[in-house]
């Protein structure tokens, strides 16, 4: 029982101090992210192989897992150059976003910051707000995959080399059908990074692609 509650508080910190957007720089998220890691390794002899297969899950990819950490700290120290304000605040108010808007803690933070950042609060919020929106955790973006692969991987036995080059390619150069975002609907992965357009998929390699007289 007492494996078990160490278990769920290594998992809770996890999901809520380390992986949550709304968090610590990504310096700081390393730090945490391998205290749970190491304090796993420390009760793998009392869980056996469950545990030691989620320790090393979360070693190998932790890099992965924080790439998200980088992207949102950049946007936010461009945030802090545009509206002339410390970090520091703007990372307080990052720290905001963390509170229940039911709780006195959230509107005590609220008085506190528009105290400090006088007319520039609102526009501050807004732009974090964006930046948050704008930047996918990797566990999203890895469970969005995986969704989309899982189909594709049961057509076969083997998967090899060439197979996986031509899914790959098939995938960022197919148009999304629909999407939540509206800019993106009719438009491949690789048109929406790059903001250009180009030939059906099947032209790229080279084929004659079917057209309706």
């Amino acid at each position: 029982m007492q494996l078990a509650r160490d278990i769920k508080t290594l998992i809770e910190w996890l999901n809520h101090d380390v992986l949550q957007l709304a968090g610590p720089c990504y310096s700081e998220r390393l730090e945490l992210y391998d205290f749970i890691v190491a304090e796993l390794r420390q009760r793998e002899h009392l869980g056996g192989k469950q545990i030691r297969v989620l320790r090393k899950a979360l070693k190998n990819q932790r890099d992965n897992l924080l790439a998200f950490a980088k992207v949102f700290d950049d946007k936010l120290a461009e945030i802090a150059q545009q509206f002339e304000t410390p970090l520091f605040l703007v990372r307080q108010m990052v720290r905001f976003f963390r509170k229940q808007a039911t709780s006195e803690a959230y509107w005590r933070s609220w008085g506190d910051l528009h105290q400090m950042l006088s007319w520039k609060f609102f526009q501050l919020h807004e732009a974090i707000q964006n930046a948050m929106k704008q930047t996918p955790r990797a566990s999203s973006l890895v469970e969005n995959l995986n969704s989309r692969l899982r189909n594709y991987f049961t057509l076969r036995k083997h998967l090899g080399t060439p197979y996986l080059g031509l899914l790959q390619f098939f995938l960022n150069h197919r148009q999304f059908m629909s999407s939540g975002c509206e800019g993106r609907k009719g438009k491949s992965p690789r048109e929406v990074m790059t903001r250009e357009k180009h030939p059906h998929w099947l032209e790229l390699l080279g084929f004659k692609l079917f057209k309706r007289a």
